[in-house]
């Protein structure tokens, strides 16, 4: 049996959200229970709860030896708040899970992989298991956690290590003290809802700041906000721009995203999860 508990370190869930996911898992993962921390449906302005009971039920779950992995309710901003206090507690049981989760969530998985805590990994939420298509990407977690690699980014081989964020989520860790070194890395990154602009922003930051990559791939840039007058390079041609800027390789594009087709990257070599 593989347990999961789920917390929400940045913005709430309502309980359809955890009703859709406990109907899934009973229905196709028997193997799996899932355990949703009450934390995950509070409120606090924008928040799930205050930094305090963002922070509590995060290490609730982490420092609990019955739990086999952390998965991260929902993104939305407020995790950086808690992320270096939250490693700072954790203990030896908290060590040995996965931890999994993007978006916003990448300032944990940071602060984590930084730490040498725990196998780290970029995949979809529970809160996308109220749609269809959302809950292909949910089974994708689902299984990878349970010990089936099928749902992994295709371009993993397992033989470099890799790295996957949201662009500006990155874009706002670099030269933080939540910064892992991704020195010999692939990166893969990926946007939602922001101006090709604000993309080609967020590269300018990062290529004086990233170590020696092995290379980058492009996620999904998704839901781009109609600017008053067109950009003039496509997400891509902004991508390769700044590696060639940063003689960063640019190795084509990654399957993961705010979309259905989100798959997962375990951060460092691929392989099952370690609660599998």
């Amino acid at each position: 049996m593989t347990n999961i508990a789920i917390c929400a370190p940045a913005t709430p869930i309502t309980r359809d959200h955890a009703q859709a996911l406990d109907a899934l898992v009973a229905a196709e993962f028997p193997g799996t229970r899932v355990t949703f921390h009450e934390q995950c449906f509070a409120s606090a302005g924008h928040f799930a709860g205050d930094d305090l009971a963002r922070l509590t039920a995060l290490l609730d779950c982490a420092n609990d030896a019955a739990f086999d992995a952390v998965w991260f309710a929902k993104g939305g901003y407020g995790s950086n708040r808690i992320a270096e206090a939250a490693v700072a507690q954790m203990n030896q049981a908290a060590r040995a899970k996965t931890y999994v989760g993007f978006s916003d969530c990448g300032y944990l998985l940071a602060a984590l992989y930084r730490a040498g805590i725990g196998q780290c990994a970029h995949g979809s939420m529970p809160v996308s298991a109220r749609s269809e298509r959302g809950r292909e990407a949910v089974r994708r977690v689902l299984r990878w956690l349970s010990g089936d690699n099928s749902g992994l980014e295709p371009s993993l081989n397992g033989t470099m290590p890799a790295a996957a964020f949201n662009l500006i989520t990155l874009a706002m860790l670099a030269k933080t003290r939540m910064m892992p070194d991704l020195s010999g890395h692939v990166l893969m990154v990926e946007e939602v809802s922001e101006h090709l602009y604000a993309v080609d922003r967020c590269f300018f930051a990062l290529a004086g700041s990233l170590p020696r990559l092995a290379g980058l791939r492009l996620g999904a840039i998704t839901a781009v906000p109609e600017n008053y007058v067109e950009f003039g390079q496509t997400e891509e041609e902004i991508a390769r721009y700044w590696c060639d800027r940063a003689a960063i390789p640019y190795l084509g594009r990654a399957q993961i995203g705010h979309t259905a087709d989100n798959h997962v990257v375990p951060f460092g070599l691929a392989g099952p999860a370690r609660s599998a």
